[in-house]
């Protein structure tokens, strides 16, 4: 594991030679998918094979490293809630102090690295350090979670827009446009909104959400430990609490996820022959 401090070194220190000493490496924000390891997409599998380092995420599955080459530097920058291995704009700094050293790096995101991902800061700091960057899209964890749990995110007959939101709490504060989540006819999902559940259902409810709306909790989306707990509006917290689940999770928010009997049909995938296993399709 690189130590990160040296990356750091003041200009009186020692240079290591190297046959990239006096060239300028690039950068690539790849999307390392919603967790199955073999949702990442080709190019990122080949990044990760050439790459002289790989700054990886928490939500990155670590079996991806294993595409990692013998002498890659594997830097973890990994955040939970309220724990984070390296503030944000070190990060920044980090990758741009590996590729001044001439290296290709990767920043492997969980997910895709535009969508709740900041990314954006990354390539806006690299931008300004005149340091290339690519970007490597993703599958963004609604889109995989959809997938492994059949919930439509749009239905001709049930949900014509899709929005995601961001259930993160911010210096304390939840930033939600609770117009644009109680649109009509729409599917809404909120990223990072486990432990904020509760406040977020109760002020649905309270902005006129109807207490019926199917709604919807996956966690650990694609893995082979997906659950999924299945509820309304107004019930699903009460749920949650007698049966908690791990992180990271989705809260998924509209008539799809009723449509055409999604509960029980999803029930009936685990006896049918599927490319996932019983338990990644737990519903409790």
């Amino acid at each position: 594991m690189t130590n990160i401090v040296n990356l750091f070194a003041s200009p009186e220190s020692p240079k290591q030679e190297s046959p990239k000493a006096h060239s300028i490496g690039e950068v690539f924000l790849v999307g390392a998918g919603p967790g199955d390891p073999e949702l990442i997409t080709v190019k990122a599998m080949r990044l990760l094979q050439e790459a002289d380092a790989i700054v990886y995420d928490r939500l990155a599955n670590p079996l991806l490293l294993d595409y990692a080459r013998k002498h890659c530097d594997l830097i973890y920058v990994g955040k939970k809630k309220d724990q984070h291995s390296l503030p944000q704009d070190q990060i920044c700094a980090l990758l741009a102090a590996l590729a001044g050293c001439g290296k290709k790096v990767v920043r492997l995101k969980g997910g895709d690295p535009f969508i709740f991902g900041r990314g954006g800061e990354e390539v806006d700091h690299l931008a300004e350090q005149g340091i290339a960057c690519t970007i490597v899209p993703g599958i963004t964890a609604a889109i995989g979670c959809a997938a492994t749990t059949r919930i439509p995110l749009t239905h001709r007959d049930h949900a014509h827009a899709v929005t995601f939101i961001t259930g993160h709490r911010q210096h304390g504060k939840m930033y939600i446009n609770w117009d644009l989540a109680l649109q009509k006819d729409s599917t809404v999902v909120f990223y990072m909104g486990l432990s904020n559940l509760k406040e977020i259902t109760s002020e649905l409810i309270a902005r006129g959400c109807p207490e019926d709306k199917p709604f919807a909790v996956v966690a650990q989306g694609t893995a082979e430990t997906q659950q999924v707990l299945v509820g309304t509006v107004s019930d699903i917290a009460e749920k949650l609490a007698a049966h908690p689940l791990p992180s990271p999770a989705l809260l998924m928010m509209g008539d799809v996820i009723n449509a055409n009997g999604y509960a029980q049909h999803l029930a009936d995938l685990t006896s049918a022959a599927q490319p996932f296993s019983e338990e990644r399709l737990e519903v409790i």
